[in-house]
């Protein structure tokens, strides 16, 4: 792509690119604890008991309350604590697929359910490295943009990816915007928000001569092989939209009150003297007989008159406002599908109780776990491509994902117990409360058997014992 036209698209894709990254930041803020009821404080829990030059509301903290780490930290846990298994029919290329993954696949699935929420999408970019080894990491979602189709297959046609970097030369941070197609990937960069220094970033990519394959020189221009553009969505709902959009509404009018309320604890603790008639002649002797003579001296006119010392002090509706925060908390954890760890009090639930206990982070972790599930088939057929599968686009591709939940072992083993002689091994290795790899249990269990120290499903205990005697 020339730079007039990669400048006219850097510039038709702001305004869209601008309002998602602001949408993204503001997730990031509650994510972090700095919810907007810190703004006053660069962002900062604070808690300043002489905040405002006012005799009676003085008092101006600011705390955050961090529901929303927690509602989205508690979907992470729940979804990608335990990776999903992949089986493409072949044990060998399973493997295979495993090994490409890597041991911290568990750790990239949380990150992208993470981003997800924050952002509604999160990226994966993957490559070959220059030791012809399969490789992805995740992409931050502020600095993908796409290009998509508008027939209904919504087909990805091209990504923006711009990100700041340091030039170690002249010591200036630049943007660097790549553009992504099926074919190659050409990069740019620039200092001027309007893109009117966009050049070609020149030294980005090593060329070679196409006949002899060796280098000749450097460019901006990258040909990959892929076939498609190695950028892979894992969009968290339909419309991509964050979670935070669903209760931040209820996380300010909970700030809004608690601090209220922590603000009007600190302001009751002042007592405003009000002296009618006060017959002394300064404030300060005033002061010195009450904590002297614990007296004060009044001029009286006569009946009636309404000399004395009055109080000012500041009523808290506590009822009120306490029923108004336990309200709202319940509303967040409604709104955002979640688990109030505070409202679970029951022990020894049984597994129906549980259940309805997770019901609602079930129901979005569903539709999670639905719309991820294409980007990891899409992220094993580029493995597989890689591995050079022959059939790797039309292959089965089977998930298994497991969830992280409380839940009563005792009961769940009865459960298995009673239904084993008419289960299959795999389902009973995968119900076993105790098992954490259903597959290597499958094959331990077949390798106690070969050596005589088992017993497969269909047999029992005294059938084994009866043929031993024989």
């Amino acid at each position: 792509m020339e730079i007039k036209a990669m400048k006219k698209l850097l510039q038709n894709t702001d305004t869209r690119r601008i309002e998602f990254n602001n949408r993204f930041d503001k997730s990031l803020h509650y994510y972090f604890n700095k919810n907007d009821i810190t703004n006053r404080n660069g962002g900062e829990s604070k808690v300043n008991e002489h905040g405002k030059d006012e005799p009676l509301r003085s008092a101006d903290n600011r705390v955050s309350s961090n529901y929303h780490q927690l509602l989205v930290d508690q979907e992470a846990g729940y979804v990608a604590t335990i990776p999903p298994s992949v089986d493409v029919e072949d044990d060998s290329l399973n493997d295979k697929i495993k090994n490409t993954l890597g041991d911290n696949f568990n750790l990239r699935m949380n990150q992208l359910v993470v981003d997800a929420a924050n952002a509604g999408v999160s990226w994966v970019h993957y490559w070959i490295d220059d030791n012809g080894q399969f490789r992805y990491g995740i992409v931050p979602p502020d600095q993908v943009t796409p290009i998509y189709s508008n027939d209904l297959d919504k087909k990805l046609l091209a990504v923006r990816r711009t990100y700041t970097q340091l030039n170690p030369d002249d010591g200036k941070y630049y943007k660097i915007h790549e553009y992504w197609t099926d074919k190659d990937c050409t990069v740019f960069k620039s200092l001027s928000p309007d893109y009117s220094d966009l050049t070609k970033l020149l030294d980005r990519f090593m060329t070679y001569d196409v006949a002899t394959g060796m280098e000749i020189g450097t460019g901006n221009v990258l040909n990959h092989e892929f076939g498609r553009i190695p950028f892979i969505p894992f969009p968290k709902n339909k419309y991509e939209r964050p979670d935070l959009l669903k209760y931040k509404g209820l996380i300010d009018v909970y700030d809004n009150v608690y601090n209220g309320f922590v603000n009007d604890v600190d302001d009751v603790q002042q007592v405003i003297l009000v002296l009618t008639n006060y017959g002394g002649e300064s404030l300060d002797e005033f002061k010195r007989a009450l904590n002297e003579d614990k007296a004060i001296k009044i001029d009286s006119v006569g009946t009636g008159d309404k000399s004395g010392v009055d109080t000012l002090t500041i009523d808290i509706p506590v009822e009120a406002r306490n029923s108004l925060l336990d309200i709202t908390k319940s509303d967040i954890f409604v709104h955002g599908q979640g688990i109030d760890p505070s409202d679970f009090e029951t022990n020894n639930a049984t597994g129906v109780a549980i259940k309805m206990l997770y019901s609602h982070l079930e129901l979005k972790a569903s539709v999670t776990e639905s719309y991820f599930r294409d980007g990891v088939n899409q992220l094993v057929r580029a493995i597989m491509n890689w591995l050079k599968v022959p059939d790797a686009d039309g292959r089965t591709i089977t998930q298994t994902w497991t969830r992280t939940a409380i839940q009563n072992d005792v009961e769940q083993a009865q459960v298995v117990s009673q239904v084993a002689n008419v289960t299959s091994d795999e389902a009973i290795a995968k119900g076993n409360p105790l098992v954490t790899d259903w597959q290597q249990e499958l094959q331990d269990r077949q390798d106690n058997i070969v050596k005589g120290d088992g017993y497969s499903n269909g047999q029992s205990l005294e059938d084994i014992d009866g043929n031993e005697d024989e």
